[in-house]
């Protein structure tokens, strides 16, 4: 998250349409905009239904999705196969997430408010001086939000189904339908399953990095990186540093191009790293994280262990016909920061929206140019972050003495500021320009500092 702060240095002035709120408005209020429907010319009208679509995945972009379509009309249908997903992630959520999505404060663990950001050679600098007193970053369990936002969405209508999707029948005619294949469970009675079908009109895929959907429309591949986390349960009086508090360890010991996280949850904290260049060394730089932070979790319990794949791009393809891909399925992971939630439930929701605009409710087919409505509208608004963060982790985490100038900067309470606007908000509002000169300055001083260090270094070590 702190990586964000430099956005302002590179000079994007990126805004969401619906991100312009007062700060007193971010509460459980519904926030949905009002669709405006608008069908294809050609587009035939569906008879004696309305139009079905499958969403493949039940995260916060597939909850989203089949909550909003639900809402708009749509014959809905969500198959998930783990309904207690447990997904290692570090949980953190924007500001603006709790009142887009209407989340309930009661299943946010904690609320930060303040972050320690702690360079190679451990000089911690405290983030969050700037902070209003109603701001926080939310911490959740994946569990949890995902739980709730699958069952938000069968409350609004949508049919959730515990399975296993397999593979799907592509259409032999412009019109026909899509046939999914999945292994259905029961989770009162148990047993391996029973192989079905479900025919569709689209497909929302939203069934992560691995997604069987994006194989079945050949998305193409992209980079990506393991993350590796840890719940550990410490000592109540340790747990108290950790009220409102998360911390983000950086350097090579840690990852080589990722950072190690302490977040705190309900009654726990979740220890982990990542990387993409070096993934046979991952359980390395967990140890690494695990004894820079030793002190603080010293006589804690590991009580859960996970790993799982994050993209580092969006996919090539994101979209074929009738069949869109969402969230990590789709690519939507930011670089540096590795934050996905927000933008997997913003793209679910965004796709689902331009399926209920182009299908009038529900009541015609939709197309290819239907779907691709969500593209354009996805990519207008947020392809600038991913680019300028993509720049900023090659700048900043090539090297330890890159690394200490990136702390370095986070200590300047304007970084911080335009850091968490950023973040909390995902806007960028415009800045005061003698202190982005100043930042840029800054910037290069830090820069130069740490180029100084490293030809020292190289020099000690030959």
């Amino acid at each position: 998250m702190a990586s964000l702060a430099l956005k302002t240095f590179v000079g994007l002035r990126q805004t969401s349409p619906e991100s312009h709120h007062s700060a007193a408005s971010f509460k459980p209020i519904s926030t949905h905009r009002r669709l405006r429907v608008v069908a294809g010319k050609f587009s035939p009208k569906v008879t004696g239904r309305n139009l079905r679509v499958a969403v493949v995945g039940g995260g916060p972009a597939g909850g989203a999705a089949a909550e909003t379509l639900a809402k708009g009309g749509i014959e809905t249908f969500l198959i998930e196969r783990k309904l207690d997903n447990c997904k290692p992630c570090g949980g953190a959520i924007p500001l603006c997430m709790v009142g887009e999505f209407d989340l309930p404060l009661d299943i946010i663990d904690r609320r930060v408010t303040k972050m320690k950001m702690i360079s190679p050679s451990n000089v911690a600098v405290d983030i969050g001086k700037t902070l209003k007193p109603h701001e926080y970053i939310g911490m959740v369990r994946r569990e949890v939000l995902d739980a709730y936002l699958r069952d938000r969405a069968a409350e609004s209508g949508a049919t959730v189904i515990n399975g296993l999707f397999l593979k799907m029948d592509m259409p032999e005619t412009s019109n026909a339908p899509y046939v999914l294949h999945y292994t259905g469970y029961n989770v009162k009675t148990g047993g391996a399953g029973e192989k079905r079908t479900l025919e569709v009109d689209a497909v929302i895929g939203a069934d992560g990095a691995n997604s069987r959907v994006a194989k079945a429309i050949n998305a193409g591949d992209y980079e990506y990186a393991i993350a590796f986390q840890e719940r550990i349960k410490i000592p109540d009086e340790k747990m108290q540093y950790y009220e409102n508090l998360a911390e983000m360890y950086v350097g090579d010991d840690v990852s080589p191009d990722f950072y190690g996280w302490v977040f705190p949850k309900c009654d726990h904290v979740a220890v982990g790293t990542g990387t993409v260049t070096h993934k046979g060394d991952i359980k390395k730089f967990q140890s690494a994280t695990r004894l820079r932070a030793q002190e603080k979790i010293l006589g804690g319990k590991i009580i859960r262990v996970e790993a799982h794949p994050i993209p580092e791009h969006p996919r090539p393809r994101r979209l074929s016909d009738r069949v869109a891909l969402v969230g990590d399925a789709a690519g939507y992971v930011t670089k540096c920061s590795g934050e996905g939630i927000y933008f997997a439930a913003k793209s679910g929701r965004m796709c689902a929206e331009a399926i209920v605009e182009g299908s009038e409710n529900g009541k015609r087919m939709v197309e290819e140019n239907d779907l691709r409505k969500y593209l354009e509208r996805w990519d207008k608004t947020y392809w600038p972050t991913y680019k300028v963060l993509d720049v900023l982790q090659k700048v900043f985490y090539r090297s330890n003495p890159a690394r200490e100038a990136f702390v370095e900067m986070c200590a300047d309470e304007y970084v911080q500021k335009m850091t968490f606007d950023s973040y909390l908000y995902k806007r960028v509002a415009p800045g005061n320009p003698l202190e982005d000169l100043k930042l840029a300055v800054n910037t290069i001083g830090s820069l130069v500092r740490a180029n100084a260090l490293r030809r020292e270094m190289e020099k000690l070590s030959t």
